[in-house]
C-alpha cells in the first residue's frame, strides 16, 4: 500500500512539474514575441527620427 502512494504521489509531482514547465515555455514564447515587435517598433522610430537614440536617454 505505500509503495502505490508512493507511486502516486511522484507522479502527481511529475505531471505537475510537467504542466508547470510547459505553461513557462508558453508564457516565454509570449513575452518574446512581444520583444520582438517591440524592438521592430523601435527601429522604425529610430530610422524616422533621423538620429540613433540610446536606451538611457538623455544622459
Amino acid at each position: 500500500m505505500g509503495i502505490i502512494l508512493l507511486v502516486l504521489l511522484l507522479a502527481l509531482l511529475l505531471g505537475g512539474l510537467g504542466f508547470a514547465v510547459h505553461a513557462l515555455w508558453v508564457v516565454a514564447v509570449i513575452v518574446f514575441a512581444a520583444w520582438l515587435i517591440g524592438f521592430g517598433m523601435r527601429r522604425g522610430e529610430e530610422a524616422g527620427a533621423g538620429g540613433r537614440r540610446r536606451w538611457y536617454g538623455r544622459w
